[in-house]
């Protein structure tokens, strides 16, 4: 039946399989035996069997939260031609042994692949494989150090009767798959596909069964890759990983900020650089502002990279108490190289940016700001000041623009840099003055 006779709606019925063939009894089991279960001292627990794994990719282990957790489940999601299944063969090829199982390419195209990126292929072995039993069979006798499954949606078990890709498949598959993996303390890194939207497709539960969820972000107009951390039980979903993505496969960019700010040019209203914070990782960024007069009765409010929410806050604040008036006019906001921010910290670097397109002024040189802004126009402290303020020297930038409150934090080395500021007004005096 396709359609649901209740709510009208198409192929939301699930397949659910009794394998107990009679009425449940309480406190027996399948066969019923008394049904029991084994407990064990907090203090006898054996860490032995828990460490982690480094894949020897930097940057994916800065996701990770410090590498592989024995045992636990990875599910990697993106937009096709992000670049997962390459970063996947690369991970293959960090660990001294992999089982690299695909229901999508056949075996050539892997080697291909992998002799294109010119990676050692001697500890990966390889199956085209849709069967999710013929697969657990593989890693229970294999026992490899890590199993890569691409992709989950082309996976199916015996015991249901749905297509791959069905609801029911993907979630029983990943039960099985998972019940393996802790019993073995195998990790295994799951390929999912991605809907329209960007969300993993397949049941919303798959995301609570796995211990880590990784998204693969990236425009594809850019060449930059972004590994975020969605979830992860074993480590900080605040990290991200950056890549560049050439024909030698994703190389690891060690220095982001360097890369980020490649373009800038001094000198141009309406651009400014912000150091904003992704987990524990500094990041000097560009933001980039249009402001121009509307040809619509109601004015265009457009952000890229930036909480577009967000912006009609500032926009208010800037009218309310700066001074600056945009109510008539069409707002841009960009956050060049493709990557999304969510640090409040980039709120000063957008007002400041939006008024020096509006009035053609451009910043100086060796600029840089930091600070959330408040609606009452007060500039807020930030956390990691310290961090950002080092960045930003490091990268040769002589003033640090910050919220007079985390003045204290920075070390005294460092504070003829700074450049204190309270309200939004004393940011547009400071640096837009003609």
């Amino acid at each position: 039946m396709g359609k649901c006779p209740g709510c009208g709606s198409w192929e939301t019925l699930i397949e659910e399989v009794d394998e107990r063939g009679g009425k449940a009894v309480v406190g027996k089991g399948a066969k019923g035996r008394s049904a029991s279960a084994v407990a064990t001292s907090l203090s006898d627990v054996d860490l032995s069997t828990g460490l982690r794994i480094h894949t020897k990719i930097a940057e994916v282990d800065r996701v990770l939260g410090g590498g592989l957790m024995a045992g636990s489940i990875v599910l990697v999601g993106g937009d096709p031609g992000m670049g997962k299944s390459t970063l996947m063969l690369q991970v293959c090829a960090s660990v001294p042994s992999a089982l690299y199982v695909t229901g999508e390419e056949s075996l050539q195209q892997i080697r291909q692949r992998a002799d294109r990126l010119g990676i050692d292929v001697s500890g990966i072995t390889v199956a085209a494989e849709t069967n999710i039993e013929a697969i657990v069979t593989l890693m229970t006798t294999m026992k490899p150090s890590l199993v890569v499954i691409d992709s989950v949606q082309t996976m199916t078990t015996e015991h249901l009767e749905s297509s791959a890709g069905s609801v029911a498949q993907v979630r029983e598959c990943t039960a099985l798959v998972t019940r393996v993996a802790k019993s073995t303390s195998t990790p295994v890194i799951v390929i999912g596909h991605v809907t329209k939207d960007g969300m993993i497709a397949g049941p919303k539960v798959l995301e609570h069964m796995v211990d880590t969820v990784l998204q693969f972000e990236g425009d594809g107009m850019y060449s930059y890759r972004v590994l975020r951390a969605i979830k992860n039980r074993y480590g900080s979903t605040n990290e991200i990983g950056v890549f560049d993505m050439t024909s030698e496969g994703l190389v690891q960019v060690t220095n982001p900020s360097e890369v980020l700010l490649s373009n800038h040019r001094a000198g141009e209203s309406g651009t400014s650089i912000v150091a904003v914070m992704e987990g524990s990782r500094p990041l000097l960024v560009e933001v980039q502002a249009l402001v121009s007069p509307t040809g619509y009765a109601v004015p265009q409010r457009v952000a890229t990279g930036f909480d577009g929410r967000r912006l009609q806050m500032i926009l208010a604040v800037l009218e309310k108490r700066g001074g600056v008036s945009l109510r008539q006019s069409d707002v841009f906001v960009n956050i060049a190289g493709g990557i999304s921010i969510q640090d409040p910290a980039v709120d000063i670097g957008v007002a400041v940016a939006l008024v020096s397109s509006a009035m053609d002024i451009p910043l100086g040189s060796g600029i840089v700001l930091m600070g959330e802004i408040g609606l009452t126009g007060e500039v807020r402290r930030i956390a990691f000041a310290e961090q950002r303020v080092q960045e930003a020297v490091r990268l040769g930038l002589t003033s640090v623009v910050v919220p007079h409150g985390v003045v204290d934090s920075i070390s005294t080395g460092a504070r003829h840099y700074l450049r204190p500021v309270e309200r939004v007004s004393d940011v547009l005096q400071a640096v837009l003055a003609s």
